[in-house]
């Protein structure tokens, strides 16, 4: 339960992130937003074997982490835990598919480690958009770019309360579990039997936290609007980012970049 509560805790550090002030935190989140969703849907809409072509996009995560100032290690932690999730979708397409598609010298590499590779590579660029997009934005902001895109606000609401729900689960998870290891003299109470009062008393605690938070909000005069933590207006810099990423996710889509400059390589050094 620590080693999750302090998963979640690093996670919350990208909203710490996004209270920076560069150029990419101060555009609207809308068109951040709308920027993500397009790089996501060109990479999942290429082909299975089309491992070359998902390279190019790696130019945006780039230039956005360099532009937000947003640490490189810290972002590739979080993409490692999603990884096996990804592993675990593709690590029988080399069993099931081994025509072989390529060769490396002697070496044939089959479709299916082909398309296992691009599941992979697929992963690390949507996760990792993903999260680079909560990095610059902040959760609270993106709920409500949402919002302003016609999302119906009941849904972005509950998104933005199930993200902080989130944080006080594994709050009070950390302090339960603390509280079984101090009363748990030479080891005992520590056994699965155990596990099942845990839950359930996990479950009360939060519920009843999450109702003094639900008061409190109130009383605070919380009407389900969102107030964000910075004012922004979708303009001419906003049309400009979202305009020249756009066309560029366009062009890696249809063209293969990878293989136009493959072949201009070697035809300059032949």
């Amino acid at each position: 339960m620590a080693s999750i509560g302090g998963a979640v805790k690093e996670f919350s550090q990208l909203d710490l992130m996004a209270t920076a002030d560069t150029v990419v935190h101060r555009l609207d989140a809308r068109a951040k937003v709308l920027v993500t969703l397009a790089f996501i849907l060109a990479v999942v809409s290429l082909g299975k074997y089309e491992l070359a072509a998902l390279f190019p996009f790696f130019l945006y995560p780039a230039v956005i982490m360099a532009l937000g100032n947003l640490p490189a290690r810290h972002i590739a932690g979080k993409i490692m835990v999603v990884l096996p999730f990804a592993l675990m979708v593709g690590i029988f397409n080399p069993l099931f598919d081994q025509t072989v598609l390529a060769r490396l010298g002697p070496i044939g590499i089959s479709g299916g480690w082909i398309s296992f590779a691009s599941i992979m590579v697929r992963a690390t660029l949507t996760v990792g958009a993903a999260l680079i997009l909560v990095g610059v934005t902040g959760f609270p902001a993106i709920c409500q770019a949402l919002d302003q895109l016609g999302m119906p606000r009941i849904f972005t609401v509950q998104l933005l309360f199930l993200y902080r729900y989130l944080f006080v689960l594994t709050e009070e998870g950390s302090r339960t579990a603390r509280a079984r290891e101090l009363r748990a003299f030479g080891g005992k109470g520590l056994g699965l039997r155990s596990y099942g009062s845990l839950l359930s008393h996990l479950l009360l605690r939060t519920w009843l936290r999450a109702e003094r938070i639900h008061l409190a909000m109130l009383a605070r005069g919380f009407t389900g609007e969102f107030h964000p933590r910075r004012i922004t207006r979708f303009g001419a810099r906003e049309v400009l980012f979202l305009a020249g990423w756009s066309g560029l996710f366009l062009l890696f889509r249809l063209v293969n970049v990878s293989h136009l400059l493959g072949m201009i390589v070697t035809g300059g050094a032949g």
